[in-house]
């Protein structure tokens, strides 16, 4: 196959394609018949002399080909659209599909503003949330299964600050306080929560992994102490409905709380030692960087971000005496 010989415009359809996962969406955005998309992928199919995209009964599926030429194809696309039309952005008028990776609780937080702002002004811009099931998404923003990551990455942005070459790019939009939350009438709910009671508790643990040791543990170890992590789940709602109805305690970001659904039945308290700050951070890649749709996108999180934390207290803090 020679490039010179390529119909670019294949590569639209192809983005839109691998962007949807379903033929029939597709050429609803691209504004062509589904039977004239189908033409187009067979004709790419056979340029390149891979099957790229095979039907399944939920759409299509990427071969390892097309995984593997989509964030070039992204990327090159994105980059014409603003050597071209640099200021013919109009939001009102685009369609595109952002895929975001965030935790319940982020989306819980981040959501209701932007799914506000799509009604009233993007009628053509969808969102689709994928499973995000790790503190790094570096590798999904690198294989281009996401377009947008937000959340608390330890780590991953203070490594990016000073990693040049990377092609992530990232923006803090918050910084908070992790807190001790219970249910209101807690035996723990009056006086002073101490280092000692803290560590009597049972305690319920917040964690994407499963895995039974987290920031809470790490800070202990350097006291000699520990906790016994009676529960471990991977949803902040689920969290908030079993510390509602047990004894057991957790450690929130408090900005979080009101994502647990449970704010009237949960109380929380100052933790009896020292966290570092908990952090949310919004990651990119920059082959999306000057797409005025992606720009959109980031500018409604920003002020999305600001809506939330401009929002009324998400729970009562205990009093302490």
């Amino acid at each position: 196959m020679s490039f010179l010989t390529l119909d670019l415009n294949l590569l639209r359809v192809f983005d839109a394609v691998m962007t949807e996962q379903n033929l029939t969406r597709a050429a609803g955005h691209l504004a062509m018949t589904q039977p004239a998309v189908s033409n187009a992928i067979k004709r790419l199919r056979e340029s390149l002399g891979d099957e790229l995209l095979i039907r399944t009964a939920y759409g299509v599926k990427p071969t390892p080909r097309a995984e593997a030429l989509w964030p070039s194809v992204r990327s090159a696309l994105a980059s014409l659209e603003a050597a071209v039309a640099p200021g013919s952005f109009d939001v009102s008028k685009a369609h595109a599909t952002f895929r975001l990776a965030m935790a319940d609780a982020t989306a819980a937080f981040f959501l209701p503003s932007l799914m506000r702002s799509i009604e009233a002004e993007a009628p053509g811009i969808n969102v689709r949330m994928v499973p995000l099931t790790t503190r790094e998404p570096r590798p999904m923003l690198l294989r281009g299964d996401i377009d947008l990551a937000v959340g608390f990455f330890p780590g991953v942005a203070a490594q990016l600050s000073y990693e040049t070459a990377s092609p992530i790019r990232h923006e803090r939009l918050y910084s908070g306080t992790y807190v001790c939350v219970m249910r209101r009438n807690h035996p723990l709910a009056k006086g002073e929560l101490t280092l000692d009671s803290y560590c009597e508790a049972n305690h319920l643990l917040v964690s994407f992994s499963g895995r039974a040791h987290g920031l809470v543990d790490e800070a202990l170890a350097q006291l000699q102490r520990e906790r016994r992590i009676l529960l471990t789940v991977n949803q902040f709602f689920t969290a908030g409905r079993v510390v509602a109805n047990s004894d057991l305690l957790t450690v929130l970001p408090k900005h979080l709380i009101a994502s647990t659904g449970m704010t009237e039945a949960l109380i929380y308290k100052d933790l009896p030692f020292q966290l570092p700050a908990v952090h949310l951070d919004m990651l990119w890649h920059e082959r999306d960087a000057r797409s005025p749709a992606h720009k959109w996108l980031r500018a409604q999180m920003e002020g999305a971000q600001q809506m939330a934390i401009r929002a009324p207290a998400p729970a009562a803090k205990a009093e302490t005496r």
